[in-house]
């Protein structure tokens, strides 16, 4: 990971604080996030096993774009990955809105993943509700620790589907997954990791880009406590990955240029 990226807070709970690294633009940010996770993934695979759980989102699916043009001209081993999801949306297994259909069929174009080390959230099939299917997911989940786990942020600043001011953002439960209903974004029933899930990853890069998230990213890397995004960080590493219009309300001196 680049040496010279910003550390913009202190610690917390002895883990190392969150850095920012800004990008000229959203194609910049795609670019960069898709070169370094390729090299992320290179360096691991040496070891055995590589867990990967990816987000939903625009900024996301540009980076999987980039990601899988570069994969074939490298000696990634697909049969070490293993790809998880970070939250999705409850609805039938046909919706084109999934997160799972939208980052699986992009990276799937140039990487030929082993049907048992993908790992989809189950889909709303009229027999269990949101609740069971997340119960599901967490005993397929187990005690796997995410390589990377990424994820993206919200305007109010909920990252994966755990929101400000609703009972999905509880740091207190000793759940991996959870199903999510009256969720105030559409769809209300989702399911998604928890703050535990998320946090006994090595490393967790967030991506944003936009304006529009600009203040969000300002109280979440101030530590703001009622945001869920202030409260992500890996064992080893945290990550922000912002464009420019993101990090417009970071002080300069906080970021990469």
């Amino acid at each position: 990971m680049n040496p010279e990226a910003r550390a913009v807070n202190e610690p917390t709970a002895g883990r190392p604080a969150p850095r920012v690294v800004r990008l000229a633009s959203p194609e910049a940010l795609a670019e960069a996030v898709a070169g370094q996770l390729l090299e992320r993934l290179l360096s691991r695979q040496q070891k055995g096993d590589v867990h990967l759980c990816l987000t939903g989102g625009r900024i996301a699916n540009r980076m999987y774009e980039a990601l899988a043009n570069l994969v074939p001209t490298t000696n990634l081993d697909p049969a070490r990955l293993h790809i998880w999801w970070g939250d999705e949306s409850f609805v039938p297994v046909t919706d084109p809105d999934r997160n799972a259909t939208q980052s699986f069929g992009i990276l799937a174009r140039t990487i030929t993943f082993a049907p048992g080390q993908t790992h989809p959230m189950p889909a709303q099939d009229g027999q269990r509700d949101a609740d069971e299917a997340a119960f599901a997911y967490s005993r397929e989940l187990g005690d796997t620790v995410f390589d990377v786990c990424l994820l993206g942020l919200g305007e109010d600043g909920h990252i994966a589907s755990l929101f400000p001011c609703h009972p999905s953002f509880a740091q207190s439960t000793s759940a991996t997954v959870i199903g999510v209903s009256e969720a105030p974004k559409p769809p209300p029933d989702r399911m998604s990791l928890t703050l535990p899930a998320i946090n006994r990853s090595r490393a967790v890069w967030v991506l944003v880009s936009g304006e529009e998230k600009s203040g969000a990213v300002a109280r979440a890397l101030a530590g703001d406590v009622d945001l869920p995004s202030a409260a992500v960080s890996g064992t080893e590493e945290t990550f922000w990955f912002l464009d420019a219009d993101a990090a417009s309300q970071l002080p300069r001196y906080n970021c990469l240029l």
